[in-house]
């Protein structure tokens, strides 16, 4: 262990050891409200659901804009539900017809937009939200999720207004219309029999008015206004985020249904069901990026639940279970895996990385071969990530849990025999090799200034350097950094997707060619690939739909547009206080389900 891994973790112990009445020195709020406090690791872009993609706005937006669908809180296997609508949609036999049906008697917030009057919650909504994702004037990096369903019209839509035509939001297209005041039906060109999973994203089915849109315009990133259980009371950019009850959401009574052989689950229930939602009257957010100063936050009691940084892991939660310290304070634990990847992007349009002649292929293969995940899983993530074989992440469709490939290998006397084979060779004998061409080559890796980003960057150098590739940092923001992304002006950057559904289509459209400019950050461009992207589609789930997303995996693994590198768990913690908390695979709108109360016993 090196002196700088011995101080941080005795540090951690220390602070492990607060007294119980430091630890509880917080006071109640006077005016007797309950109150939730959460902290992000990293900044929120915004708050209109059109325009975010990030996991963290997200959870914001879920709790203001609702869409027709949700999860059940509680279930596992995860189900869907309906949320406004009155029922899970009516889908035709061949997979192409949706048909959604929204409850009567739900309102939005009171806003200025709507001028003094009570604004009820209509079919068009949900429809004027898609045709909004479908509009070059937001940039929705949701539009891919979207496109390849091939809703009647729309797409044609967008061309038209990308060319410079007016986008007219009150054309009438076929396939997403308004039936009557609360029905609206989405056709699609071809099967998609997972498509009802995207009625349960807000991103591209959150219910918004249209006059909210047209009163706030580019302000929209602040101005969130929905039917949901809260709304926005404050918000300093990067800095704090505060929800409040809603006085008009319609108190929905708390239900859910966990697995009979689920004891906390079970015990949730018992606690809660029946309680009229929201039970809590405020959600104070702060972004606190440092793991340390979260942490000690945490311990505090200046939050409410964490997820374990991985610098804190061994001490917190030694072996999988919590410390004595933290067990003395009556700390719930959870640990999950998730339905997500870490994935190292490579750009194919960049002139050093990218390219599809065999050297430059060899060349990503070579990095990915060269990497030690396992030495990453052990140092860096304390075993809070198992080694991935592909881009599909568990709990989702078309996981295979014996598909093993070269992603999830390591093999660094194999990946530096490429190099040689492929020309990259040290011609001037200063340590680094050169392209095939004899140019100075150097790999740039985007990355934040967080201590646990100084770690993964020591990592990465160490790992490229042993192969004789010379790597520079380019620092920045997440936020900047996803602009960038988008733009095609990264190199190479590592982060992670979480999964918003049970469907893996997300996770192969990384690498389809008609998401590049938004969800394909590797700009990645590959005919068969995109074929079967499109075949995979229209398959059911099943056998043969299994195997067209085995072939693509296979793709990946030849042309190596994204390493892969594993699928994390996650270590929560909660204080008592907080009655009902657990992490769902999917959904993003968990501030209802909560309650708090000072004087109870761990739930």
């Amino acid at each position: 262990m090196s002196r700088r891994d011995f101080l941080r973790t005795t540090g951690a112990c220390a602070a492990l050891e607060l007294p119980l009445g430091q630890a509880f020195a917080r006071a109640k709020p006077t005016d007797g409200k309950k109150v939730f406090r959460w902290a992000f690791p990293v900044a929120e872009t915004g708050f209109d659901p059109v325009q975010i993609s990030d996991l963290y706005s997200n959870y914001v937006v879920s709790n203001i804009i609702e869409p027709p669908l949700e999860h059940d809180y509680l279930a596992r296997p995860t189900e869907l539900r309906p949320r406004v609508a009155e029922a899970l949609p009516e889908i035709s036999a061949d997979f192409r017809t949706f048909t959604v049906r929204i409850r009567r008697g739900i309102y939005f917030e009171d806003d200025p937009a709507f001028k003094g009057a009570r604004r009820e919650l209509v079919a068009a909504d949900f429809v004027h939200t898609l045709k909004r994702v479908a509009d070059p004037r937001w940039k929705s990096p949701n539009w891919a999720a979207i496109e390849s369903s091939g809703i009647l019209g729309l797409g044609e839509m967008r061309k038209a207004a990308s060319g410079g035509a007016k986008f007219d939001y009150d054309r009438e297209l076929e396939g997403i219309r308004t039936l009557d005041r609360y029905t609206f039906q989405v056709k699609l060109a071809t099967p998609s029999p997972r498509f009802a999973e995207n009625l349960a994203d807000t991103r591209l089915f959150g219910g918004m008015a249209r006059e909210v849109v047209e009163a706030y315009g580019d302000e929209l990133m602040s101005k969130p206004v929905g039917t949901g259980p809260f709304r926005l009371a404050e918000w300093t950019r990067s800095s704090r985020i505060v929800l409040e009850r809603s006085p008009t959401y319609r108190g929905d009574p708390f239900d859910a249904h966990p697995p009979a052989d689920d004891v906390r689950g079970q015990e949730i229930v018992a606690r809660l069901k029946g309680k009229k939602m929201p039970m809590i009257d405020r959600v104070e957010i702060s972004i606190i990026s440092e793991a340390q100063p979260r942490w000690l936050s945490f311990l505090s009691g200046e939050q409410d639940i964490i997820a374990v940084p991985l610098e804190f892991i061994n001490v917190a939660v030694p072996n999988g279970h919590p410390s004595p310290a933290l067990a003395r304070r009556g700390i719930v634990f959870e640990r999950t895996l998730q339905p997500d990847v870490v994935l190292t992007l490579f750009n194919l349009e960049d002139p050093v990385i990218g390219g599809y002649t065999p050297e430059k292929v060899a060349l990503r293969r070579a990095i990915s071969l060269g990497y030690n995940i396992d030495e990453e899983i052990r140092l860096i993530r304390r075993n809070s990530m198992t080694r991935a074989q592909s881009p599909v992440p568990p709990f989702t469709s078309g996981y295979n849990p014996d598909f093993v490939s070269e992603m999830g290998e390591f093999d660094r006397a194999r990946a530096r025999a490429l190099l040689d084979i492929y020309g990259y060779t040290d011609r001037n004998g200063d340590g680094w090799r050169e392209t095939p061409e004899g140019k100075p080559l150097e790999l740039v890796m985007a990355t934040e200034s967080t201590q646990i980003d100084r770690a993964f960057n020591e990592m990465w150098k160490r790992q490229l350097d042993a192969l004789g590739l010379r790597v520079s940092f380019q620092v920045s923001q997440w936020p900047e950094h996803l602009k960038a992304a988008r733009a095609g002006k990264l190199m190479m950057w590592v982060l992670g997707y979480t999964a918003s559904g049970s469907d893996s289509d997300s996770f192969l459209g990384l690498a389809a060619s008609s998401n590049i400019g938004t969800s394909n950050f590797a700009r990645f461009h590959n005919a068969a690939y995109d074929k079967l992207f499109d075949q995979q589609r229209q398959l059911p789930d099943g056998k043969e739909r299994d195997a067209v997303i085995d072939e693509m995996k296979r793709i990946w693994v030849a042309y190596m547009p994204y390493k892969i590198h594993g699928h994390r768990f996650v270590n929560d913690l909660s204080h008592p206080r907080v009655i009902g908390y657990r992490r769902h695979p999917f959904a993003r709108d968990f501030f209802k389900f909560l309650d708090i109360d000072d004087d109870a016993s761990p739930a």
